[in-house]
Protein backbone atom coordinates (compact mmCIF):
# COMPACT_ATOMS: atom_id res chain seq x y z
CA UNK A 1 0.00 0.00 0.00
CA UNK A 2 1.49 3.27 -0.96
CA UNK A 3 1.12 6.50 0.54
CA UNK A 4 -1.10 9.41 -1.11
CA UNK A 5 0.92 11.85 -2.73
CA UNK A 6 0.78 15.49 -1.15
CA UNK A 7 -1.16 17.94 -2.83
CA UNK A 8 0.79 20.74 -4.53
CA UNK A 9 -0.60 23.88 -4.19
CA UNK A 10 -0.70 25.92 -6.63
CA UNK A 11 2.23 28.88 -6.72
CA UNK A 12 0.46 32.60 -7.10
CA UNK A 13 1.11 34.21 -10.48
CA UNK A 14 3.23 37.12 -10.18
CA UNK A 15 1.38 38.53 -13.09
CA UNK A 16 -1.81 38.46 -10.94
CA UNK A 17 0.20 39.97 -7.79
CA UNK A 18 0.99 43.27 -10.43
CA UNK A 19 -2.78 43.18 -11.46
CA UNK A 20 -3.84 43.86 -7.96
CA UNK A 21 -1.10 46.34 -7.27
CA UNK A 22 -2.08 48.52 -10.12
CA UNK A 23 -6.01 48.44 -9.43
CA UNK A 24 -4.97 49.45 -5.73
CA UNK A 25 -3.18 52.48 -6.91
CA UNK A 26 -5.15 53.24 -9.92
CA UNK A 27 -8.83 52.19 -8.11
CA UNK A 28 -8.15 54.39 -5.05
CA UNK A 29 -7.69 57.42 -6.42
CA UNK A 30 -10.65 57.18 -9.03
CA UNK A 31 -12.64 56.21 -5.96
CA UNK A 32 -11.59 59.33 -3.94
CA UNK A 33 -12.40 61.74 -6.49
CA UNK A 34 -15.94 60.11 -7.25
CA UNK A 35 -17.11 60.03 -3.62
CA UNK A 36 -15.33 63.61 -3.51
CA UNK A 37 -18.02 64.11 -6.34
CA UNK A 38 -21.10 62.49 -5.00
CA UNK A 39 -20.74 64.47 -1.95
CA UNK A 40 -20.49 67.85 -3.28
CA UNK A 41 -23.43 66.83 -6.05
CA UNK A 42 -25.53 65.72 -3.30
CA UNK A 43 -24.47 68.69 -1.03
CA UNK A 44 -25.30 71.51 -4.41
CA UNK A 45 -28.92 69.50 -5.11
CA UNK A 46 -30.10 69.77 -1.33
CA UNK A 47 -29.10 73.48 -1.12
CA UNK A 48 -30.13 74.08 -4.81
CA UNK A 49 -33.76 72.38 -3.71
CA UNK A 50 -33.68 74.66 -0.31
CA UNK A 51 -34.46 77.44 -2.22
CA UNK A 52 -38.27 76.20 -3.34
CA UNK A 53 -40.95 76.55 -0.96
CA UNK A 54 -42.53 75.53 1.33
CA UNK A 55 -39.23 77.59 3.56
CA UNK A 56 -39.27 75.85 7.33
CA UNK A 57 -37.59 78.28 9.08
CA UNK A 58 -38.34 76.48 12.33
CA UNK A 59 -36.21 73.86 11.21
CA UNK A 60 -33.13 75.93 10.02
CA UNK A 61 -33.53 77.60 13.64
CA UNK A 62 -33.65 74.71 15.03
CA UNK A 63 -30.37 73.41 13.78
CA UNK A 64 -28.31 76.52 14.18
CA UNK A 65 -29.73 76.37 17.92
CA UNK A 66 -27.81 72.93 17.90
CA UNK A 67 -25.29 73.46 16.04
CA UNK A 68 -24.13 77.17 17.45
CA UNK A 69 -25.97 77.13 20.93
CA UNK A 70 -25.14 73.31 21.69
CA UNK A 71 -21.85 73.96 20.44
CA UNK A 72 -20.58 77.33 22.39
CA UNK A 73 -19.72 75.02 25.83
CA UNK A 74 -16.88 73.18 24.28
CA UNK A 75 -15.71 75.76 21.99
CA UNK A 76 -15.43 78.86 24.75
CA UNK A 77 -13.61 75.42 27.06
CA UNK A 78 -11.35 74.41 24.01
CA UNK A 79 -10.33 78.12 23.40
CA UNK A 80 -9.60 79.49 26.70
CA UNK A 81 -7.44 76.32 27.45
CA UNK A 82 -5.79 76.29 24.49
CA UNK A 83 -4.63 80.20 24.29
CA UNK A 84 -3.28 79.37 28.03
CA UNK A 85 -1.78 76.63 27.02
CA UNK A 86 -0.01 78.49 24.11
CA UNK A 87 0.97 81.38 25.93
CA UNK A 88 2.74 79.45 28.42
CA UNK A 89 4.65 77.68 25.64
CA UNK A 90 5.52 80.49 23.58
CA UNK A 91 6.66 82.61 27.10
CA UNK A 92 9.63 79.43 27.03
CA UNK A 93 10.81 80.94 24.09
CA UNK A 94 10.49 83.93 24.31
CA UNK A 95 11.92 84.83 27.66
CA UNK A 96 15.46 83.23 26.29
CA UNK A 97 15.44 86.59 24.39
CA UNK A 98 13.96 89.15 26.65
CA UNK A 99 10.91 89.02 24.61
CA UNK A 100 7.87 88.54 26.16
CA UNK A 101 6.02 91.77 25.14
CA UNK A 102 5.72 89.35 21.57
CA UNK A 103 3.32 86.56 23.08
CA UNK A 104 0.25 88.97 22.69
CA UNK A 105 0.69 89.14 19.07
CA UNK A 106 1.74 85.56 18.50
CA UNK A 107 -0.82 83.96 20.17
CA UNK A 108 -3.58 86.20 18.60
CA UNK A 109 -1.87 85.67 15.02
CA UNK A 110 -1.75 81.79 15.89
CA UNK A 111 -5.55 81.62 17.12
CA UNK A 112 -6.90 83.88 14.33
CA UNK A 113 -5.32 82.12 11.56
CA UNK A 114 -4.89 78.30 12.53
CA UNK A 115 -5.69 77.22 15.87
CA UNK A 116 -9.22 78.65 15.99
CA UNK A 117 -11.15 77.55 12.87
CA UNK A 118 -8.77 74.51 12.60
CA UNK A 119 -9.50 72.73 16.09
CA UNK A 120 -13.12 74.54 16.56
CA UNK A 121 -13.95 72.68 13.37
CA UNK A 122 -12.53 69.66 14.95
CA UNK A 123 -14.51 69.59 17.86
CA UNK A 124 -17.80 70.32 16.01
CA UNK A 125 -17.12 67.64 13.77
CA UNK A 126 -16.44 65.82 16.76
CA UNK A 127 -19.93 66.74 18.67
CA UNK A 128 -21.86 67.60 15.49
CA UNK A 129 -21.62 65.58 12.71
CA UNK A 130 -21.76 62.86 14.63
CA UNK A 131 -24.28 63.43 15.95
CA UNK A 132 -25.75 64.65 12.50
CA UNK A 133 -25.06 60.97 10.83
CA UNK A 134 -26.66 59.15 13.69
CA UNK A 135 -29.41 60.72 13.42
CA UNK A 136 -29.80 60.70 9.41
CA UNK A 137 -28.83 56.97 9.46
CA UNK A 138 -31.21 55.96 12.06
CA UNK A 139 -33.87 57.44 9.92
CA UNK A 140 -32.87 55.69 7.01
CA UNK A 141 -32.35 52.56 8.11
CA UNK A 142 -35.99 52.70 10.21
CA UNK A 143 -36.94 53.91 6.61
CA UNK A 144 -38.47 57.33 7.89
CA UNK A 145 -36.96 58.79 5.00
CA UNK A 146 -38.44 56.35 2.67
CA UNK A 147 -41.88 57.28 4.35
CA UNK A 148 -41.06 61.17 3.90
CA UNK A 149 -41.14 60.51 -0.10
CA UNK A 150 -44.20 58.38 0.10
CA UNK A 151 -45.45 61.29 2.02
CA UNK A 152 -44.05 63.57 -0.98
CA UNK A 153 -41.49 65.18 1.31
CA UNK A 154 -38.41 65.62 -0.12
CA UNK A 155 -35.78 64.74 2.35
CA UNK A 156 -32.78 66.72 0.76
CA UNK A 157 -35.22 69.55 1.42
CA UNK A 158 -36.67 68.93 5.17
CA UNK A 159 -33.63 67.13 6.28
CA UNK A 160 -29.85 67.70 4.32
CA UNK A 161 -30.18 71.44 3.74
CA UNK A 162 -30.91 72.83 7.27
CA UNK A 163 -28.15 71.14 8.67
CA UNK A 164 -25.70 71.91 6.08
CA UNK A 165 -26.88 75.21 6.12
CA UNK A 166 -26.82 75.60 9.59
CA UNK A 167 -22.69 74.28 9.85
CA UNK A 168 -22.13 76.86 7.26
CA UNK A 169 -23.68 79.90 9.04
CA UNK A 170 -22.67 79.00 12.66
CA UNK A 171 -19.37 77.82 11.94
CA UNK A 172 -17.69 81.17 11.30
CA UNK A 173 -19.23 82.27 14.68
CA UNK A 174 -18.00 79.80 16.37
CA UNK A 175 -14.40 80.13 15.06
CA UNK A 176 -14.73 84.39 16.13
CA UNK A 177 -15.75 82.93 19.94
CA UNK A 178 -13.13 80.94 19.75
CA UNK A 179 -10.62 83.39 18.97
CA UNK A 180 -12.46 86.14 21.79
CA UNK A 181 -12.27 83.39 24.39
CA UNK A 182 -8.85 82.20 23.39
CA UNK A 183 -7.13 85.18 24.01
CA UNK A 184 -8.95 85.96 26.87
CA UNK A 185 -7.40 82.84 28.32
CA UNK A 186 -4.05 83.88 27.20
CA UNK A 187 -4.17 87.55 28.51
CA UNK A 188 -5.06 85.85 32.27
CA UNK A 189 -2.14 83.67 32.46
CA UNK A 190 -0.20 86.34 30.97
CA UNK A 191 -0.92 88.92 33.92
CA UNK A 192 -0.96 86.60 36.23
CA UNK A 193 1.69 84.02 35.96
CA UNK A 194 4.32 85.62 33.42
CA UNK A 195 4.21 89.07 34.07
CA UNK A 196 3.27 90.65 31.06
CA UNK A 197 1.61 94.00 31.53
CA UNK A 198 -1.54 94.68 29.67
CA UNK A 199 0.08 97.34 27.16
CA UNK A 200 2.64 95.05 26.03
CA UNK A 201 0.32 92.58 25.48
CA UNK A 202 -1.91 94.38 23.49
CA UNK A 203 0.41 96.43 21.19
CA UNK A 204 1.79 93.85 19.35
CA UNK A 205 -1.83 92.51 18.69
CA UNK A 206 -2.42 96.44 17.08
CA UNK A 207 0.50 95.86 15.45
CA UNK A 208 0.52 92.31 13.54
CA UNK A 209 -2.63 91.09 13.29
CA UNK A 210 -4.55 92.54 10.26
CA UNK A 211 -8.09 92.98 8.81
CA UNK A 212 -7.02 90.08 6.06
CA UNK A 213 -6.48 87.94 8.95
CA UNK A 214 -9.51 88.31 10.30
CA UNK A 215 -11.30 87.68 7.33
CA UNK A 216 -9.09 84.15 6.51
CA UNK A 217 -10.05 83.06 10.07
CA UNK A 218 -14.09 83.96 9.07
CA UNK A 219 -13.61 82.03 5.51
CA UNK A 220 -11.67 79.28 6.40
CA UNK A 221 -14.71 78.38 9.17
CA UNK A 222 -17.25 78.97 6.78
CA UNK A 223 -15.75 76.11 4.59
CA UNK A 224 -14.96 73.99 7.56
CA UNK A 225 -18.59 74.38 8.37
CA UNK A 226 -20.07 73.39 4.74
CA UNK A 227 -17.47 70.34 4.83
CA UNK A 228 -18.57 69.32 8.24
CA UNK A 229 -21.90 69.69 7.39
CA UNK A 230 -22.00 67.91 3.84
CA UNK A 231 -19.93 65.02 5.10
CA UNK A 232 -22.50 64.55 8.35
CA UNK A 233 -25.40 64.75 6.07
CA UNK A 234 -24.17 62.43 3.02
CA UNK A 235 -22.92 59.66 5.24
CA UNK A 236 -26.00 59.77 7.63
CA UNK A 237 -28.35 60.06 4.51
CA UNK A 238 -27.17 56.80 2.92
CA UNK A 239 -25.98 54.83 5.48
CA UNK A 240 -26.93 51.34 5.17
CA UNK A 241 -26.60 47.92 7.38
CA UNK A 242 -28.75 48.26 10.75
CA UNK A 243 -27.61 49.75 14.09
CA UNK A 244 -24.11 48.51 12.85
CA UNK A 245 -23.96 50.75 9.44
CA UNK A 246 -25.16 53.15 11.56
CA UNK A 247 -22.27 53.26 13.95
CA UNK A 248 -19.80 52.84 11.13
CA UNK A 249 -21.13 55.75 9.22
CA UNK A 250 -20.70 57.51 12.04
CA UNK A 251 -17.16 56.87 12.73
CA UNK A 252 -16.47 57.54 8.87
CA UNK A 253 -18.13 61.00 9.10
CA UNK A 254 -15.84 61.98 12.18
CA UNK A 255 -12.46 60.60 10.36
CA UNK A 256 -13.15 62.15 6.87
CA UNK A 257 -14.67 65.40 8.29
CA UNK A 258 -11.34 65.98 10.32
CA UNK A 259 -8.98 65.03 7.44
CA UNK A 260 -11.19 67.50 5.03
CA UNK A 261 -10.92 69.91 7.40
CA UNK A 262 -7.32 69.74 7.23
CA UNK A 263 -6.80 69.39 3.58
CA UNK A 264 -8.83 72.12 3.08
CA UNK A 265 -6.83 74.74 5.62
CA UNK A 266 -3.77 74.46 3.62
CA UNK A 267 -5.40 74.89 1.05
CA UNK A 268 -6.82 78.10 2.06
CA UNK A 269 -4.18 78.81 3.64
CA UNK A 270 -1.89 78.30 0.53
CA UNK A 271 -4.63 80.70 -1.62
CA UNK A 272 -4.48 82.97 1.16
CA UNK A 273 -0.81 83.67 1.05
CA UNK A 274 -0.84 84.24 -2.24
CA UNK A 275 -3.78 86.65 -2.41
CA UNK A 276 -2.22 88.58 0.69
CA UNK A 277 1.06 87.77 1.25
CA UNK A 278 2.70 88.82 4.16
CA UNK A 279 4.10 92.17 4.62
CA UNK A 280 2.30 93.26 1.36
Amino acid sequence: MTAADPQVEPQPDPADAVVDWARHKVLGPVRAVEALGDVLLFTLTAVWRARKPPLRWAVYLQQMEFVGVGSLGIILLTGAFTGAVFAIQTSVAFSIFKAKSLIGGSVALALVLELAPTMGALMVAGRVGSAMTTELGTMRVTEQIDALETMAVDPLHYLVAPRVVACTLMMPLLTMSFNAIGMLGSYIVCRTLLGVDHASFFSRIYEWVDPADIACSVVKGTAFGAIIGAIAAYKGFWATGGSRGVGLATTSTVVTASVAVLVMDYVITSVWMVLFPAGG
